[in-house]
């Protein structure tokens, strides 16, 4: 392998030659980033199941997708496949994938209504604690294949792998906020172990459901700022009170720059570094000191190669909770020292809320696209800026800025925290 194709510790550079998004603000790459940088909220008053008992009753869903099924694992299929047929129609590749996939999905459980149902057709119960050996033999008796897919962790990545033809058995994974950036990092490993020349990466979460609004409010996490939906989300505020829940999906095609030169592909950019670190602060609560945010983002910049001066411009995790952006902060901070208040950040959750499992996928095409533009997409509702938060967030409006480096950041809950490094193509 030439020279020109290693990156500063030998191995193979990554390059990025297919994209595909969907989240609450539309479906595909051009509708979607013209919204974004548009300053258009994708946040929207829930119509999906009855709100009126609830705290919060507004989300990022998507419900523009037809599924034969009204359920989480049907919607987050069907997201996933879309945006892979955009990735693979802009990659310019057809026919089966012939490389790995490495899937983030949500841990969903069956809805609420086919829980019920399959505890009406159960037989009674002979004795306590027997709910479970019931349920079963329900199921014996009239098979369910929508509930059984439910059940199945991996039975999205499996439809993806025979629907794309992928090599070998499809990864499914989950790391809470951060699992689209570790799928990512799943795929841009492969490559440099020399496993495959190629790999699909994907991300999709269509979780959204009373039940999921209900667990997350209890965790006190959503924001209750209910009217209007689109001023909810509010990284950085001083009033900011939590995250918006939403839905999206996000597919990137990953190849050796080797690979991808030889078959003449439009290099979109280059996945430089990956770092991830994991604590064991709190089951939900990132640590108040920011360390492990602090050891991820540092990890990425060494595997990518590059200092603190190199960054140009931050996608930030930006969930619009009181101590996650406070944590953010410090944590870039501690890294970037004096020059953080010249280095543009903005938090894509702003308009499109946070699509959870999704979120660090969605934010990597998002931030590949910013290279591409040369526009960076604001911070919107910034309107009463935190005192203690001394940032350049892009506020409320579009800016146009070249800049050739880019870290995406995904702190998740459960101590799970990854970092991405994307740069523009080589020269």
């Amino acid at each position: 392998m030439s020279k020109a194709y290693k990156d500063h510790l030998g191995r193979p550079i990554i390059a990025v030659t297919g994209m595909g998004v969907i989240t609450s603000l539309g479906q595909g790459l051009e509708d979607n980033w013209s919204a974004l940088t548009g300053g258009v909220s994708g946040i929207h008053k829930i119509t999906r199941f009855p709100t009126d008992a609830l705290s919060t009753r507004i989300s990022g869903t998507v419900d523009f997708i037809e599924i034969p099924a009204e359920n989480a694992v049907e919607r987050s299929y069907a997201m996933a496949r879309e945006t892979t047929l955009e990735a693979l129609a802009q990659a310019g590749l057809s026919g089966d994938f012939n490389g790995p996939l490495f899937l983030a999905a949500p841990p969903i459980e069956p809805e609420w209504n086919a829980r019920f149902e399959l505890a009406d057709r159960s037989p009674p119960s002979s004795q306590p604690g027997d709910a479970y050996n019931r349920f079963l033999a329900a199921m014996r008796q009239k098979a369910d294949p929508v509930f059984h897919e439910a059940v199945l962790f991996g039975s999205i990545s499996e439809r993806l792998a025979d629907r794309f033809g992928t090599r070998g058995l499809p990864v499914t994974l989950s790391t809470a906020c951060a699992s689209g950036a570790t799928a990512i990092q799943l795929g841009v490993e492969a490559i440099r172990q020399g496993r495959t020349d190629r790999a699909l990466t994907v991300a999709t979460d269509g979780s959204v459901s009373a039940e999921a609004l209900i667990r997350f409010s209890l965790l006190s996490a959503l924001s209750t700022q209910n009217d209007p939906p689109e001023k909810a989300s509010k990284p950085f505020t001083k009033d900011r009170d939590g995250f918006v829940i939403a839905e999206g999906a996000a597919t990137l095609v990953l190849e050796s720059l080797e690979a991808a030169v030889a078959r003449g592909a439009r290099i979109y950019g280059i996945l430089k570094g990956c770092g991830e670190k994991a604590d064991l602060f709190h089951r939900t609560r990132s640590s108040p000191d920011g360390g492990p945010a602090i050891a991820t983002i540092r990890a990425a910049l060494a595997d990518a190669g590059i200092d603190e001066g190199g960054i140009g411009y931050i996608n930030a995790h930006g969930t619009s909770t009181p101590e996650n952006d406070k944590m953010e902060y410090l944590s870039m901070s501690a890294v970037f020292g004096e020059r953080l208040p010249s280095i543009p950040v903005s938090s894509n959750k702003s308009m499109i809320g946070h699509t959870l499992t999704a979120a660090g996928a969605v934010e990597a095409v998002f931030s590949l696209q910013t290279m591409l533009t040369g526009t960076l997409p604001p911070t919107i509702n910034y309107q009463n800026p935190d005192p203690a938060i001394v940032l350049d967030v892009v506020p409320n409006v579009k800016r146009s800025q070249q800049v050739t480096a880019v870290l995406s950041n995904s702190f998740g809950f459960g101590g799970q925290n990854a970092s991405l490094v994307m740069t523009a193509e080589p020269a």
